[in-house]
């Protein structure tokens, strides 16, 4: 295939026929996400390096990336060092300091410098203030400085450097023009931001910070808006009128029904729930609680207004130990109204799921509780009214409509245990209306939390068994299933074999993990439950909503191999009963910056102080990831700093789709495009 010409360059061009790109930096772009010209000249920098305020060699900071002006007094000549290395040297200078300035195999760099001409360099300086030194620096003379003060520093991938993108991107911004402008002139001029070409082209080669402030706010506000798009139209998707009407229950007769009352935020929640299963359309609820704040309480009180109004509801579960226990519980609080619970999960026998897939079609079964099961084909209800998906970032934003689909817009109802923190539950669940949980039920007393390094491991076990001699029962919880070499993790059946079983000789230790088949999960979880065993010791399969009221001390092993956020809920899995309950997270990693978050884990038990902590020391990529969510990731926005940028996208956008709800209007076609776009990286929209 020929070359293509300036004149024939589309955004859509692949990047390959980019002068001095073939093939091979082709493939090397790509696994950027960088496909197209379009794709290239959006690869934003993810910060820069400012040549317009040099140091002068005593003032730079030591061991710090800086630039240094100075003058060049001496070219002492290259030599060759033991081992073939080659080594070029100069000696620059100011009116107070030297600086020694080395670059090794790199035979050219000495070749453009003029004695006595001022130079800046960019490096890291080390050494003290008689003897400073720069080795490799990056060098820039006043003229370039005066064109391009800023460098802008990419975001790189293995055998493509930041200069080498930069180098592609800098051929390609006199054709900026290329790139269509989605937002309409009068909305550029209602926020005050640059076209779309001059904002790329700026943030890209700024003059100035203010240049590069007023492109990244340009960027951020598109960026968010087609974000902000995109979620709304899957919102107003699920605004459909819905196929199961239900008239305003009251839940006086269920509260009723309990041994115990229900905390305000659980009757809070369930008026909210009630009120749009009363409307006309189709429910589209988040509740958001923290680990054990009640929210299968709350479910309870839902489905039975569902079965109560003359329909069927659906729970959907991420593990069949999660299912079984739910349809358990479900069946206790359901079961005195003559409401009839059915399971159905993979692992089932072909008799047993026939007879309860007939259950299901019949209208014999007013709830059934499952996991992926309830999705297949196959399974057909009379009258499906509600479903209920448990625990929804293990499932995905595709996945909610999977088991609507089952039946005429039913309402749905989304729980998760995961607290999140405003800003991000606004862009991650911004298609559904929130209810959170943020009381927990009286009884519940606070786990202990201490931070232990292995040292103490005899100690521990010591405490453990004394506690088991109370008749508690622990969790221990490894991070892998077998050994890996030089991994330094601890493999939880090696763990179970010469750890728990020879600190813990006399007591009874169950082994649990993911490679077990479903029955011998199950077996394992009932014998726990049951009390049959003292100690379990299992992978983070018992991370997810496992209700044993007995079991008083969770120890997590490795630690700093876990998000915060992770930990919060494995330390979930203790102090649901009334005993006094104790959370230890053992790790042997020095850091400064592991030990500091495992510190703050120890100081509060709150799960949306601990969201919030993970999100500003370890980013959004834990909460916002496609492959978790099925939305797109961000490629400029800052979901900490840009909150204003935010709120003027969210209410642009509920604007636009009020006006023109699928943006068909010729007017907003581009920003249909990139709504598309967007959201087609991250799997399709439909």
């Amino acid at each position: 295939m020929p070359t293509e010409n300036r004149t024939t360059l589309t955004p859509d061009t692949p990047v390959r026929y980019l002068k001095g790109v073939g093939p091979k930096t082709a493939e090397r772009f790509e696994k950027l996400g960088i496909v197209t010209l379009a794709d290239l000249l959006c690869h934003y920098p993810r910060r820069y390096i400012d040549f317009s305020k040099p140091y002068s060699i005593a003032e730079a900071p030591a061991d710090t990336e800086c630039v240094v002006k100075a003058e060049v007094f001496a070219k002492p000549g290259g030599r060759i060092l033991p081992g073939g290395r080659r080594m070029e040297r100069i000696t620059a200078g100011d009116d107070v300091a030297s600086l020694e300035i080395t670059w090794f195999n790199n035979p050219y760099a000495t070749q453009k410098l003029q004695l006595g001409q001022e130079y800046y360099f960019q490096g890291i300086v080390t050494g003290g203030m008689l003897r400073r030194q720069m080795v490799n620096p990056q060098v820039r003379t006043a003229e370039q400085i005066q064109a391009a003060p800023f460098e802008a520093v990419y975001p790189q991938t293995e055998g493509l450097t930041s200069s080498a993108i930069s180098r592609c991107i800098r051929q390609l911004l006199p054709h900026a023009e290329l790139l269509p402008d989605p937002l309409p002139p009068e909305m550029l001029q209602k926020y005050r931001l640059l076209p779309k070409a001059k904002a790329v082209c700026a943030i890209h080669c700024p003059a100035t910070e203010e240049q590069a402030a007023a492109a990244r706010r340009r960027l951020i506000y598109e960026e968010l808006l087609v974000l902000q798009l995109g979620i709304g139209r899957m919102r107003s998707r699920g605004a459909a009128a819905t196929g199961a009407p239900m008239r305003r229950a009251d839940p006086a007769p269920f509260w009723q029904s309990l041994p115990f009352a229900p905390t305000g935020a659980q009757r809070h929640a369930v008026e909210e729930i009630l009120n749009d299963m009363a409307g006309d359309t189709a429910m589209n609820r988040l509740l958001q609680g923290d680990v054990g704040s009640g929210k299968t309480l709350v479910a309870a009180a839902t489905i039975w207004a569902c079965i109560r109004a003359g329909y069927q509801a659906a729970l959907l579960a991420p593990t069949e130990i999660l299912a079984a226990q739910h349809a358990e519980g479900l069946n206790r609080l359901l079961a005195p109204f003559g409401m009839r619970v059915a399971l159905l999960t993979g692992g089932m026998k072909a008799a047993a799921r026939r007879t309860t897939l007939a259950a299901i079609r019949n209208d014999e079964a007013d709830l059934v509780v499952g996991t992926h099961a309830l999705m297949s084909e196959g399974v057909e209800f009379a009258r499906l009214g509600l479903a209920v998906i448990d625990e929804q970032h293990r499932f995905g934003v595709r996945q909610r409509g999977a088991l609507a689909e089952k039946a005429a817009n039913p309402h749905l109802l989304v729980m998760s245990a995961t607290p999140i923190p405003r800003t991000l539950g606004l862009l991650i669940y911004g298609d559904l209306d929130i209810s959170i949980l943020d009381e927990l039920p009286p009884g519940r007393t606070p786990v202990k939390t201490r931070c232990i390094t292995g040292k103490r491991r005899q100690d521990l076990y010591r405490f453990l068994d004394s506690e088991i001699d109370k008749g508690r029962q622990v969790y221990l919880v490894c991070p892998a299933i077998e050994d890996v070499p030089d991994g330094g993790l601890n493999a939880v059946k090696t763990y179970y074999e010469d750890i728990a079983k020879t600190l813990l000789p006399d007591r009874r230790v169950g082994l649990m993990h993911g490679k077990l088949k479903p029955k011998e999960k199950a077996a394992v979880m009932e014998d726990f439950k049951a009390g049959r065993l003292d100690a379990l010791v299992s992978t983070t399969v018992i991370e997810v909503g496992v209700d044993v009221p007995n079991a008083s001390v969770m120890v997590i092993e490795n630690a700093e191999r876990y998000g915060l956020s992770a930990l919060h809920q494995l330390r979930g899995r203790v102090g649901r009963g009334a005993a006094e309950s104790w959370c230890f997270l053992v790790s042997d990693n020095t850091s400064e910056a592991v030990q500091k978050r495992l510190k703050f884990l120890c100081s509060t038990t709150d799960g949306f102080a601990v969201a919030q902590y993970d999100l500003e020391t370890r980013g959004p990529g834990d909460f916002f990831g496609s492959r978790q969510h099925g939305l797109p990731t961000l490629q400029i926005a800052d979901l900490m700093n840009d909150t204003r940028t935010l709120h003027a996208a969210q209410s642009e956008a509920a604007a636009l789709l009020a006006a023109d709800p699928l943006l068909e209007s010729p007017a907003h076609a581009l920003l249909a495009a990139q709504v598309q776009q967007m959201f087609d990286k991250a799997g399709p929209m439909n």
